[in-house]
């Protein structure tokens, strides 16, 4: 009966029985034995899971479960919540990845029995890897590179140790509750909280012993992060590759901010290193040493705790840290924290928490160690930190700046930095820093940057210039500068800022090809300029309304959704209106997505315009987006084009719409259009076609006039063209 305890919402029955969503509610109306909800809500019903599958089975809609469809079930509809069902299920796998027979072992008997013996067994695995309930870890690794366990109930030292350039600080604040707050990542669940997920942890074995433990982790996991997208800041796998390159081999790793272990997961591994990670959020930071601990081959430390407050390891001094920090933080421990040994290169002002969190990484490195922090452009100019950005430069600790294009990573609408640090050593302080800025390889809409072009143009800047102390400049991408020059009144380390401009012959090849094709899309738009209007008598067409078409079957209307698969291209009303290819994005949720097929027209509903979209091969397979009418005409009865047509008319339109204070919203149901024979229909629906591609060749035409223009500007202001 322990299934039962798993729910399951409309949406999660249809995906079982691979349906839409319509079919259960029309089997919940239709038959009087459909399971009765458990939970959930009036409108959003959920239904025992166990209860489901049994019906499904009785009535022959399904004959069998996909298991990695039905482990996710249960684990999103877990009583305690789809984390705490991770976490344990990732406990099991990781116990299966390590000791398959002792699973196999402990799992032979009954649900009660598996529930009893799970904990001993998994202290077994867990306690090793990532500490005890009632003791946090604090490890060094010097020399020896041994650990050394701190009862985390003993009395916290207050004191103080005297900080020099060649010895980091060993103790955190002092006296603050929140000082002993860091522990251990994972805790073993008892026999009782472990009852309830039982059916799961079996179903996540299975599964294991399918794909293997490690991808039967990350398909959990995948599927979590993408069902509640808003919930967690994502590192984009290729930045967290290029960060992990930037820092270089390393035997000891520190991410004190580890989020879901992007960074420390794009470390090459090997058996004798050692991997640590903390994170202020506790699903997190048990999330990610799982996650380590199945990827890696490494050893794996993970510890929950407010880094900046409650540091695991402050005894630690690693050869690499990698950092996502949170950005634009306040309260980050400003004053408690003001006399903390970490602030080596000045105390960050309130507004400063990225560069408390760049000293931090600094003070966990071992002398000659390297430090790779994600960063927002704000920190590299705000007066507020200058004098510690000078300190940085002065003591050759900051050793490069790296503007990354619009679109790396969250918040896409801003270009990131990527910082790269050195804990100084007895060697001299290097007296150039290196800049660069890979705006230049910026995508289009939402599609992210060009990676590989990015990767390469930074590491190979970098490693230049780690091995001769200096690049020369590389126009309009990197340049390494004396830090004399950077040390002014503001301490402004943003690229472009020093960056001298693209070479001439660059940037005025480039103006030529746009050029040329542009003289190309303007002969085009000539040929594709329909011909003169011809007269003809006022058309007295019998009509109808869309309204009455999908009554009759001749089409089938769709409204575009909140949610679907967060994997999925979303087509918005931007993109329609401007023509477009799908942009947006929309969070996982019980609600089916509505996705295109080629063929289909797709209307607006907001803003009062008159544009009808027929979709295409490129843009078949996108998700509705949310203010968005899909229409599907029976090709047999309707052609597309001439039904797009006809609901552009501005008449229509006007007729079919109504006002509010702010906006405009078009009742798509009462468009009109006539009642002609299907031959008839495709004449004007070509007539209807070539306007549009002509309507496409003008907004082409006016991107690369536009870009034209842009460029002769820039070229004139900055020399690169001359005015002749």
């Amino acid at each position: 009966m322990q299934d039962n305890a798993t729910e399951v919402t409309a949406a999660g029955i249809a995906r079982l029985a691979g349906v839409g969503r319509a079919a259960v509610s029309n089997w919940r109306r239709r038959h009087a034995d459909f399971p009765k909800p458990v939970g959930g809500t009036e409108t959003s019903p959920s239904f025992a899971l166990a209860e489901v599958e049994g019906w499904l089975r009785r009535q022959g809609k399904l004959a069998e479960v996909p298991l990695r469809e039905r482990v996710w079930q249960q684990l999103a509809g877990h009583p305690e919540g789809p984390v705490t069902a991770l976490v344990q299920a990732g406990s099991v796998l990781l116990l299966i990845h390590e000791r398959p027979t002792v699973w196999l072992d402990v799992s032979a008997g009954s649900d009660e029995r598996l529930a009893a013996m799970l904990p001993g067994v998994l202290e077994q695995v867990l306690t090793p890897r990532f500490g005890v309930t009632h003791s946090r870890r604090v490890h060094s690794t010097g020399a020896s590179g041994s650990a050394e366990a701190v009862n985390a109930t003993a009395p916290v030292n207050t004191r103080m140790p005297t900080h020099t350039a060649a010895s980091a600080p060993t103790v955190m604040s002092v006296n603050t509750p929140s000082a002993v707050n860091s522990g251990p990542a994972l805790h073993v669940p008892t026999g009782p909280e472990l009852l309830p997920s039982v059916p799961l942890l079996r179903g996540a074995a299975e599964l294991a012993a399918e794909a293997g433990a490690r991808q039967a982790f990350e398909f959990l996991l995948g599927r979590h992060l993408d069902a509640n997208p808003r919930q967690y800041t994502l590192t984009p796998a290729e930045l967290a590759g290029l960060m992990a390159d930037l820092a270089g081999p390393a035997r000891t790793v520190l991410d004190p901010a580890c989020g879901t272990g992007a960074l420390l997961r794009a470390v090459d591994t090997r058996p004798d290193q050692e991997l640590y990670a903390q994170d202020s959020a506790h699903d997190l930071a048990a999330l990610t040493a799982l996650r380590l601990a199945l990827h890696a081959r490494a050893d794996v430390r993970g510890a929950a705790g407010d880094t900046l407050r409650a540091d695991a390891y402050p005894e630690l001094r690693a050869d690499a840290v990698l950092c996502h920090p949170p950005f634009n933080e306040r309260n980050w421990g400003h004053d408690e924290l003001a006399y903390d040994p970490r602030w080596e290169y000045g105390f960050p002002a309130r507004t400063e928490s990225e560069l408390a969190w760049v000293q931090h990484a600094l003070a966990r490195l071992a002398d000659g160690g390297s430090a790779v922090l994600l960063m927002p452009p704000a920190a590299a100019s705000r007066r507020s930190g200058r004098r510690i950005r000078a300190d940085l430069l002065r003591r050759g600790a900051l050793r490069a700046v790296v503007a990354l294009p619009v679109g790396a990573a969250p918040p896409y609408n801003i270009p990131l930095h990527v910082w790269v640090l050195r804990r100084p050593d007895r060697t001299p302080a290097a007296p150039e820093v290196l800049l660069v800025d890979t705006g230049r390889f910026a995508g289009e809409g939402r599609g992210g940057p060009d990676w590989a072009a990015v990767r390469d143009a930074v590491l190979d800047a970098w490693r230049v210039f780690e091995r001769d102390g200096r690049l020369e400049e590389r126009p309009g991408l990197a340049r390494s500068l004396p830090v004399i020059e950077l040390l002014d009144d503001d301490v402004d380390l943003a690229p472009a800022r020093h960056l001298p401009p693209a070479a001439v012959a660059d940037g005025a090849e480039q103006l030529t090809a746009v050029r040329e094709r542009l003289g190309v899309t303007l002969r085009l738009t000539a040929d594709l300029t329909p011909p003169p209007a011809t007269p003809a008598p006022a058309a007295r067409w019998p009509l109808t309304t869309v309204g009455e078409l999908a009554r009759g079957g001749a089409l089938v209307m769709r409204t575009g959704g909140n949610g679907g698969h967060a994997r999925v291209p979303v087509l918005t009303d931007h993109d329609v209106l401007a023509g477009t290819a799908p942009s947006g994005t929309l969070p996982e949720s019980d609600e089916e997505a509505v996705l295109t097929e080629p063929g289909d027209v797709v209307v607006p509903v907001l803003g009062g315009g008159s544009v009808a979209r027929v979709i295409d091969d490129v843009t078949g397979g996108a998700a509705l987006g949310r203010n968005l009418v899909l229409l599907r005409p029976d090709r047999t009865a309707l052609d597309p084009w001439f039904l797009a047509g006809f609901l552009r008319g501005t008449a229509n339109n006007r007729q079919a719409s109504s006002y509010a204070s702010t906006a405009t919203r078009l009742d798509v149901r009462r468009l009109q259009l006539p009642r002609l024979p299907l031959e008839e229909q495709r004449r004007y629906g070509a007539r209807f076609r070539a306007l549009d591609e002509f309507e496409r060749a003008l907004r082409h035409a006016s991107r690369l006039g536009e870009q034209l223009v842009r460029g002769m500007y820039d070229g004139l202001t900055d020399g690169t063209v001359a005015p002749e």
